[in-house]
C-alpha cells in the first residue's frame, strides 16, 4: 500500500499542511500510521475519507457534523457520493446562470449589447444574501445591519460606469493577490500591503464608509470561516482565503485607527 507523508497528501488534496494536522487533533483524519520519526503517513483509506470530508465542506457541513455522518455504522461511501453529485450537480446549474449573468452584464457594460434591469439578477438567490446578512449582523452585532441598509442604498445609486469601475479594480487587486501568494510574497509584506489599501479602499466603497480596524479585520475572519466565501477564494488559488485575511489583519493592526 502506497504512503503519503502530510505535506505530500497537502500537495495532492490542495488541504494546507496545517490543516491537516487539524483534523488529526480533533480526531476527523487520523493517519494511517506514524513513524518512528513523528511523521504521519496516509494511505488510500485515508485519501478518501479526506475526500468525503471536503465533499462535505463544499456543502457548508460544519467539522463536527462531518465527524458525526462519517462515523455512523451505517455509513455507505457509494450512497453518500451519489448524494453529493446530485447536491453539486444542482449547485453546478446556479453557477452556470450566475455566469451567464455576469458575461451578459460584462458585454452590455462595454456597450455592445442592452441588458433589462431584470436580467441583471438571474442566477442568485435571496435567501443565500439574507444568510449572509444575518450572519453579519450576529458576528458584529446589531449596528451591523444599519451598515448593511446604508450600502444597500448606497449602491442603488450606482452607474454602470461605477459598477465596471470598481469591479475591475476588485479583479485587479484579486489577481495581484494571488500572485503575491504564488511568488511567496509574506502576507505583511509592502507589496502586498499596498495591494491590501487598494482592497481595504473598494470595501469602503461598497459599504458606503471606511472599515474600522476591527471590521475589517473581522471580515478576514469571515473569508476563511464561512465555508462559502473559503471556496470562493480557495477556487482562485489554494490558500488565498488564509493568505488575505492575513494580509487584512496585519493592514488593520498597521494603518487602521
Amino acid at each position: 500500500m502506497k504512503l503519503y507523508t502530510v505535506k505530500e497528501v497537502a500537495k495532492l488534496s490542495g488541504v494546507t499542511v496545517r490543516t491537516l494536522h487539524h483534523y488529526d487533533q480533533v480526531g476527523l483524519l487520523k493517519p494511517a500510521q506514524v513513524g518512528e520519526n513523528g511523521y504521519r503517513y496516509y494511505g488510500r483509506e485515508e485519501l478518501l475519507r479526506l475526500q468525503q470530508i471536503l465533499f462535505h465542506r463544499e456543502l457548508e457541513l460544519p467539522l463536527e457534523a462531518i465527524a458525526d455522518v462519517l462515523d455512523r455504522p451505517d455509513y455507505d461511501r457509494l450512497e453518500a457520493l451519489k448524494r453529493h453529485r446530485k447536491t453539486l450537480s444542482q449547485k453546478a446549474a446556479r453557477y452556470r446562470r450566475l455566469i451567464q449573468t455576469l458575461d451578459r452584464t460584462l458585454v452590455a457594460l462595454e456597450g455592445e449589447t442592452q441588458m433589462k434591469d431584470e436580467d441583471l439578477y438571474k442566477g442568485f438567490e435571496p435567501e443565500k444574501q439574507a444568510q449572509y446578512e444575518a450572519e453579519i449582523i450576529e458576528r458584529f452585532g446589531e449596528q451591523a445591519r444599519a451598515s448593511i441598509e446604508a450600502s444597500r442604498t448606497a449602491l442603488k445609486t450606482w452607474s454602470k460606469a461605477d459598477w465596471a469601475k470598481w469591479g475591475g479594480e476588485y479583479a485587479a487587486v484579486e489577481a495581484g493577490i494571488g500572485k503575491a501568494l504564488a511568488n511567496g510574497l509574506p502576507a505583511d509584506s509592502d507589496e502586498v500591503r499596498a495591494l491590501i489599501r487598494r482592497h481595504h479602499a473598494w470595501v469602503a466603497a461598497m459599504w458606503n464608509r471606511k472599515p474600522s480596524r476591527e471590521a475589517y479585520a473581522g471580515l478576514g475572519e469571515l473569508y476563511t470561516d464561512h465555508p462559502d466565501f473559503r471556496a470562493r477564494y480557495e477556487a482562485v488559488r489554494p490558500g488565498l482565503a488564509e493568505y488575505l485575511a492575513g494580509a487584512m489583519r496585519s493592514f488593520a493592526e498597521r494603518e487602521l485607527a
